[in-house]
């Protein structure tokens, strides 16, 4: 016999399970690591007409910086 108290309850969906959400860190770290990407592929090519690797290097990291300061700015 069905219990009156829960008529009309909808059962708990199996498929609704709480992900975890990572970590500002882990988050802010990966930001850089496809900054970095982005920007590294341009100044690869940079370096390959001549210009010198630190810096495009220093290129690269301030670009990839200046991204994910946008990035939470926004």
């Amino acid at each position: 016999r069905p219990d009156p108290s829960t008529a009309g309850s909808v059962p708990p969906d199996a498929s609704a399970r709480v992900t975890p959400t990572p970590s500002p860190k882990s988050e802010i770290t990966s930001q850089i690591a496809v900054a970095c990407l982005g920007a590294g592929v341009v100044t690869s090519l940079a370096v390959a007409q001549g210009q010198d690797p630190f810096t495009a290097l220093g290129i690269t990291l301030f670009s990839a910086v200046a991204a994910v300061l946008v990035g939470q700015v926004l």
